[in-house]
């Protein structure tokens, strides 16, 4: 199948082929039928790509403070590095589109394969989108027509956030798509509606669907204009759908508006604000947020939980229903905002458009009739290349094409003696990007794909945690070596399955940070003492939102086990001796419950060392991510970020430093391939096992 993407890097549109993607639980797999090309978001989505970096960064200051920071930490290459490969991966364009379902997933209960369907959905042949994103298109309403639901529910959000009432006199600032959807939606409500925009064609549309429109360019004072239409009293409220830098809209809605009016930006303007202009009216402002409430909630949106309706009436669901109603009952006139129909193949022309003609409106993209409905190899799998390994080479399959495939592992891999076969991500983008990047054969979004195939010997799991265990399971019932970036799996039973499986081949579990140069330094001197030690490892973990999939324990386990795993595992390697106690206690907030992103965990071990990891998420950024002190001896070792490990009464060491951060990912999966090679497990098992259970044993106490 075929999808439009945006590069941000070098601003390119392009339309290419990746396999279809496979249809998860909650979720729906939609073959297209129409989209419409958002004038305003995607044409600055196409100029930002086509902007140098020195534009790109004035447009994003806060990223540039991010960049910053990330240097500080890393260093100044492994952050230009990241950047170049974030910027290059590409971006799907659209979110307003109509088709017919092909397949559902698992615990979808309002849709049946067949039915007739408007979603958020990009411009692909085939969508995947999850099921509160999703709405029936009724009898009577064309796909063409449909496919304007999304974009119309941006504006419906708006008003709904003004709250209008019968009578009341609206002014709409900027008569783009949206502006001119929002428009009809506000006489359907009964409002006087004044709307304004710098070009007249759009000015005449505004006026066809019985709206007071002005060109806002002819020199005419549109806050005179307003204030002499209402009598002197101002507008009752005033929506910006308009795209400028400028602020000058959001100060022409308070001139113009009553004393205690509403102003909604829907669009995106300046937002300098001049505070006796709203102080003296007693003004209120409120940002729209897209489709209504539900939009970026995860668990509305991709776990299918939707609001009570007695409370919440109006969620970005029901808001589609009601623009695809205003549709059936004739009340929502879209054919005349159509200004350019492309058939799908012609995607790029239909961009050329959006960016060289300033007057586009609504375009529109047909898709062609295909048979999509019995999703085969064929439609799966897309060959990216056509190579064969040599017969010494390890033969790779990976799962999971995301940020740290991309920027961190398969760059460690660039240099080794291995053939990359299969990439398989679930969405098939990422899966056909990485691995053009990286000259992989084949690109699926099914693992069934890797295991079947008996020429890959070695699997590369970078999943959601939840996969872990299954896919673990998978590669050694199918005879394959793994490696799989931490953690091993979730639960206590998913570790009996692993361990109860009869294999000879390697499991490796992405503890790289003991195979950093730095760990390997501190492991040569301890190796001279035989005292106990006494370690503190000082996580600077950094705040991550608390409806993050990381942070739910039933995905990503929550950050001890996602995450913490790496400084026992650190400890535990140091020590060169089994684990003997584990007690954790985590920071008493109740405004935080179930969060366990704050905690301690002490670790005694069988020689009499002990160890804490201080796993802290309230810190601040300006301090190093992670520091560990060793005291041993009579003698300290100090490291600092992975980027410094200083000596303290050592007589043979005093410093040892790397140009830039080495976490030891390199190593790592180094030594999991000389592995593959030799039959030698770079970690032993036992090892793996033990750090997972007492990772386990900590979550146990914090959980109570």
């Amino acid at each position: 199948m075929k999808q439009v993407l945006q590069n941000l890097k070098n601003g390119e549109t392009e339309l290419v082929n990746i396999p279809t993607p496979a249809v998860k639980p909650g979720f729906l797999l939609i073959q297209s039928e129409t989209s419409v090309v958002s004038a305003g978001t995607e044409r600055m989505l196409v100029d930002f790509g086509k902007s140098n970096y020195i534009q790109k960064a004035r447009q994003q200051p806060e990223k540039v403070k991010q960049v910053i920071d990330k240097v500080k930490t890393d260093g100044l290459q492994p952050t230009i590095n990241a950047v170049k490969t974030k910027l290059d991966q590409p971006i799907p364009l659209g979110y307003s589109n109509a088709g017919r379902v092909i397949a559902v997933g698992k615990g979808v209960t309002q849709f049946k394969v067949g039915d007739r369907v408007v979603s958020n959905g990009s411009h692909a042949e085939i969508v995947t989108v999850p099921e509160n994103l999703c709405t029936k298109i009724p009898e009577g309403v064309s796909s063409e027509a449909a496919a304007f639901t999304v974009i119309g529910s941006i504006g419906l959000q708006g008003i709904r956030l003004t709250e209008p009432t019968l009578g009341e006199t609206v002014v709409v600032t900027g008569l783009g798509l949206i502006g001119l959807l929002t428009v009809q939606l506000l006489r359907a409500h009964g409002c006087k509606v004044i709307a304004s925009d710098f070009d007249q064609k759009k000015v005449e549309l505004a006026k066809s669907f019985g709206v007071d429109a002005v060109n806002a360019g002819n020199g005419l004072n549109i806050v005179d204009y307003v204030m002499s239409k209402t009598n002197g009293r101002g507008a009752d409220a005033v929506i910006i759908t308009a795209s400028t830098k400028s602020s000058d809209p959001v100060s022409q809605a308070a001139q113009m508006s009553r004393k205690r009016g509403r102003i909604i930006l829907v669009g995106v303007t300046g937002l300098e604000l001049n505070r006796s202009e709203f102080y003296e009216k007693e003004l209120s402002f409120q940002v729209s947020c897209s489709y209504g409430p539900g939009r970026y909630d995860v668990n509305y949106e991709e776990k299918g939980q939707d609001y009570p309706i007695s409370f919440v009436r109006w969620t970005e669901q029901r808001n589609f229903e009601a623009i695809l109603d205003m549709m059936s009952e004739r009340k929502l006139n879209v054919e005349p905002l159509i200004t350019h129909q492309f058939e799908f193949e012609e995607a790029i022309m239909a961009y050329n458009t959006l960016t060289e003609d300033k007057t586009a409106i609504g375009i529109v993209l047909n898709y062609p009739e295909k048979d999509f409905s019995s999703a085969d190899s064929s439609t799966v799998t897309l060959q990216l290349n056509d190579i064969r390994p040599t017969r010494e080479q390890p033969v790779v399959g990976v799962i999971g094409a995301g940020n740290y495939t991309n920027q961190t592992l398969l760059p460690a891999m660039s240099g080794l003696n291995i053939f990359n076969k299969t990439i398989v991500s679930s969405g098939g983008t990422n899966g056909v990007h990485v691995g053009k990047r990286f000259n992989f054969i084949k690109a699926s979004t099914n693992a069934d794909d890797v295991f079947s195939d008996e020429q890959i010997n070695s699997v590369i799991i970078t999943t959601r945690h939840n996969s872990h265990a299954y896919y673990v399971k998978k590669s050694l019932e199918a005879k394959k070596h793994v490696f799989v970036e931490k953690p091993l799996c979730l639960t206590r039973d998913e570790l009996e399955e692993i361990k109860a499986i009869d294999h000879e081949q390697l499991i490796m579990v992405g503890f790289n940070r003991r195979f950093s140069p730095h760990t390997q330094q501190i492991k040569k001197l301890l190796e001279t003492t035989s005292k106990p030690k006494a370690m503190v490892m000082t996580v600077n973990a950094g705040m991550i939102p608390a409806d993050h999939w990381t942070q739910d324990i039933e995905v990503g386990g929550g950050r001890v086990i996602g995450e913490a795993c790496h400084f026992i595992d650190l400890l535990r390697y140091l020590t060169d001796s089994p684990i003997k106690t584990v007690q954790a206690i985590s920071l008493s907030d109740p405004s935080e419950e179930g969060l366990e992103d704050k905690v301690t965990i002490q670790l005694s071990f069988e020689d009499g060392s002990i160890g804490t990891v201080h796993y802290f998420a309230n810190g601040h950024k300006s301090f190093p991510k992670e520091r560990l002190d060793v005291f041993v001896g009579g003698k300290i070792l100090e490291l600092d970020n992975f980027k410094t490990l200083t000596g303290y009464g050592w007589s043979n060491f005093n410093k040892f430093k790397t140009k830039s951060q080495d976490k030891g990912h390199a190593k790592g999966i180094e030594a999991f391939f000389s592995g593959v090679y030799s039959g030698k497990a770079p970690i032993p098992l036992n090892e793996i096992y033990e750090v997972t259970e007492a990772t386990f044993d900590a979550v146990d106490q914090l959980r109570g």
